[in-house]
């Protein structure tokens, strides 16, 4: 096994089992069966892929294939049972990482530019061929890579927003960090009128600032989250919560930091909590509304 493999197949473990995919995850023994597999198929293929994504926890390889088929992620005329090409898999890892490409690829999404794509990010190991099949031992190098060059742009983007957050007028207090959705900007201080979703003009003023920063990122879609603290009822906290991340987003629409279609907008209530809500200061903690760029 190359230097190149084992470093690739190293990131690969340390992404899905230290860091951990959300539903079913990948078994030790799994990974060594595809580690072993001189030529892949196409829906065992497929499932690893998916899983190894988080694009959606699908059990069977036959319905993992169906669900890439349909959404034009692997060749039409693959088949379940056929080897696995390295231009066809190009595709279905640049599709379901959801990696952006150049002109070309952006428009044909097509194996051959997606091949091209990973050859120019350094993603494909040296000595490819678009037309050759394809191995366990490639796939999981091809995926470590993926994973590995994700997480660092995830490192440089929690630094670019703490540096841009550090240059503001001081008023926005918040924290960075990436969770598994994406990278978050939780502002814990901001406040809204008692038991209300109203934004006040101080508060509106902190969200100039952050609507600045998200400018410099214009690709990136979000996600404004709601928490609340463990007070009133579940309904009451679920409601207030979703009510006042809308309000967030709907004022960074209007600074036109983001189309309306490229803000999603959740209330989770007390279910996620930084703190123990014993305590006031825990409270406050929970209070939060979270910015978050997606993947």
């Amino acid at each position: 096994m190359t230097k190149l493999l084992k470093i690739g197949i190293f990131s690969l473990f340390f992404t899905i089992f230290a860091a951990g995919l959300q539903g079913q995850q990948s078994t030790a023994e799994e990974v060594e069966i595809i580690l072993n597999t001189s030529a892949l198929r196409w829906d065992h293929t497929a499932r690893f892929v998916l899983e190894a994504a988080d694009v959606a926890a699908i059990k069977e390889p036959a319905e993992a294939f169906g669900f890439a088929l349909e959404r034009g992620w692997i060749p039409k005329n693959a088949r379940p049972a056929d080897p696995v090409r390295l231009n066809g898999l190009s595709l279905l890892l640049m599709r379901s990482f959801d990696l952006n490409g150049g002109w070309f690829y952006s428009i044909f999404k097509n194996p051959h530019y997606a091949y091209r794509e990973l050859m120019y990010q350094d993603i494909l190991p040296p000595g490819t061929d678009p037309a050759m099949q394809v191995s366990g031992e490639r796939l999981l190098y091809m995926i470590g890579r993926i994973l590995a060059i994700t997480e660092a742009e995830r490192q440089r983007l929690v630094a670019t927003l703490n540096k841009q957050i550090a240059r503001g007028s001081g008023a926005v207090t918040a924290t960075v960090e990436v969770t598994k959705e994406g990278v978050s900007i939780s502002l814990t201080n901001l406040q809204f009128q008692a038991d209300d979703s109203t934004l006040t003009n101080t508060e509106k003023a902190k969200l100039k600032e952050i609507a600045r920063i998200l400018k410099i990122l214009p690709q990136k879609k979000l996600l404004v989250a709601g928490h609340t603290a463990l007070a009133g009822s579940e309904d009451g906290r679920l409601s207030i919560s979703q009510n006042r991340a809308q309000a967030v987003a709907d004022y960074l629409i209007h600074l036109r930091v983001r189309r309306p279609d490229e803000i999603t907008v959740r209330g989770y209530g007390a279910i996620r909590p930084l703190a123990d809500n014993a305590t006031p200061e825990g409270m406050a903690r929970n209070r939060r509304v979270e910015i978050i760029i997606l993947e």
